[in-house]
């Protein structure tokens, strides 16, 4: 096997890791075309939800992003808890999520890259959240990704 991959080359053994992987890498392969984002059709597993290819790709907010907050994020975030007390967000539903903490929006609908939630969930704060937790997995941050992207709809 390892003489068959010496004959692959750097980048197709990369894109085969990936693929086995099912997940997204931080940087393209040298002389590889950019991959195109993980989610859609690609990520079916989250809640059962819309993330299947008859949706389009298309994420949900009640069947792919709110069970990954409730999962992930409510041990904290949730009313009366200590992510609520201390930053004023609540996740127990989408009008909390939308309305954001006490400092601001936490989501720019159709901008993931600025949206506070995906720079403290990828650490690009200085601290990252959940605090003290293991972090969202590649594919749980792309899902919000994607949803924030494709305009935050309570759907």
């Amino acid at each position: 096997m390892a003489a068959n991959l010496k004959r692959l080359g750097a980048a197709a053994v990369a894109l085969l890791t990936l693929m086995a992987a099912g997940g997204a890498m931080a940087e393209d392969p040298p002389g590889m075309p950019p991959m195109p984002p993980m989610g859609g059709a690609s990520m079916p597993a989250m809640g059962g939800g819309s993330a299947w290819p008859d949706s389009g790709g298309r994420m949900s907010f009640k069947e792919d992003v709110l069970p990954m907050l409730k999962n992930r994020c409510q041990e904290c975030h949730v009313t009366g808890g200590d992510g609520e007390r201390q930053s004023g967000l609540n996740l127990d539903g989408y009008d909390g999520l939308m309305r954001g903490t006490k400092f601001g929006p936490v989501v720019v609908p159709g901008n993931a890259m600025v949206s506070n939630l995906v720079v403290l969930v990828e650490g690009r704060a200085g601290i990252r959240m959940p605090h003290n937790r293991r972090p969202l997995s590649k594919c749980e941050v792309q899902m919000l990704r994607d949803w924030i992207n494709q305009g935050a709809l309570n759907n």
